[in-house]
């Protein structure tokens, strides 16, 4: 891969960079409820309008089948801008769905759902994590039994991210009766308003409602809406898996990399109780230095695997490490900058950041845990990568 930017890349930013300018939105999106996701429809669509859309998608689905290099120059740029990118309500549908049915799907799925995505019509959620199947998904038991050409679901998901607010579910069930583990699972598109589901909301300590409690209560699905082969949903839910630790983290990859400059000038303006700038005491200096250092060693790395996705298709279990290593290190500062900025965080807003420092420092143990704990990509790489032997 050539890091090198051709005078083509450079008129790409130029371009990218001056759209950004103009059309981001200057309003805050809402944190949470029905405004939230009209937000996120909103720019989903104004990014559908003038042809932003669907960045790594291939252009036969709709996409723009950018270049690798081409993906990390937008992402810096919204990065930079301080712009959204594939959040919420538009990210599972736009990173996980989509992908999946590009790769897994039929034409007639691929045909209904993809430009639907795309133009920000079609809001998607997960229903993958139950009660006693989070990180172990394996353990899932919401069933579905078939009766003629329909699946019927009972059982129950949960956190189910603004499963309220979506149209369609990535669904992921027990179809074959006895079956244990990885086999007997299928992969479906649930229509979100099928009668006999029921969306709990569940206010979490960062004061807002999007995670949720999904019930199925004889929930009626076409047999149509398999992905992939029934009883090999286990294959298609390592692929949506894959796309969410790799590509789907491009953004947070490179936005962090933004996040922990604004630290260091946080830093080097807040002064700690003894007078002194926060960037004079060295532990702190120290700190900021290697958090600085892995995100640059996170950005490395992306250019390499946006390389190795775009040659070769399936970013696979490198994504665990990508995963891993955002998440760690958006913890890490996050942490300090609490630190720094001490208890005044508890009111601090920055005034490039849509929330105040509370809820990323809130938001950074849930960013450990979701898509994945950390414990979970520690096993991913130890047995799929490093074919470590297991522990008794």
């Amino acid at each position: 891969m050539d890091l090198h930017y051709s005078a083509e890349d450079d008129a790409f930013r130029a371009q990218a960079r001056g759209w950004l300018r103009d059309n981001i939105p200057r309003e805050r999106r809402p944190a949470h409820g029905e405004a939230a996701a009209q937000f996120d429809r909103d720019w989903q669509r104004r990014l559908f309008e003038h042809g932003w859309a669907g960045l790594n998608w291939p252009a036969e689905y709709g996409g723009l089948g950018l270049s690798a290099i081409q993906q990390v120059i937008w992402y810096e740029e919204c990065a930079r801008a301080g712009a959204p990118h594939y959040i919420n309500t538009t990210y599972v549908a736009l990173m996980h769905a989509g992908p999946t049915i590009i790769a897994c799907g039929t034409p007639a799925q691929k045909t209904f759902h993809l430009p639907r995505i795309l133009a920000g019509e079609s809001l998607w959620c997960q229903g993958f994590s139950e009660p006693n199947a989070g990180s172990d998904l394996a353990s899932l038991k919401t069933a579905g039994v078939i009766d003629g050409d329909e699946l019927v679901v009972n059982g129950s998901k949960t956190w189910t991210t603004d499963g309220q607010h979506a149209d369609f579910q990535e669904l992921l069930i027990r179809t074959e009766p006895g079956s244990a583990r990885h086999k007997g699972l299928t992969w479906v598109i649930c229509d979100m308003r099928a009668p006999g589901i029921t969306v709990q909301p569940i206010r979490t300590m960062l004061g807002d409602a999007h995670v949720n409690t999904t019930f199925y209560d004889d929930v009626r699905i076409p047999l149509a809406n398999v992905v992939g082969e029934p009883g090999g949903g286990w294959k298609t839910a390592m692929s949506t898996l894959a796309f969410e630790r790799g590509t789907g983290f491009i953004g947070d990859q490179l936005a962090l990399y933004e996040r922990v400059n604004r630290a260091i000038a946080l830093a080097g303006r807040t002064r700690l109780a003894d007078g002194r700038l926060a960037i004079d005491d060295s532990d702190i200096a120290g700190r900021l230095a290697l958090i600085k250092a892995d995100t640059l060693a996170i950005k490395a790395m992306t250019f390499a695997q946006i390389s190795e996705i775009r040659q070769g298709g399936n970013p696979g279990p490198k994504g665990s490490i990508m995963k891993l290593m955002v998440t760690s290190t958006a913890k890490a500062l996050s942490h300090l900058v609490a630190e720094i900025v001490g208890w005044e965080f508890m009111e601090y807003n920055d005034d490039r950041n849509d929330h105040p420092l509370t809820y990323d420092y809130l938001w950074s143990w849930v960013y450990t845990i979701a898509g994945g704990t950390s414990e979970i990509q520690r096993e991913i790489i130890a047995d799929q990568l490093l074919q470590l032997p297991r522990s008794r």
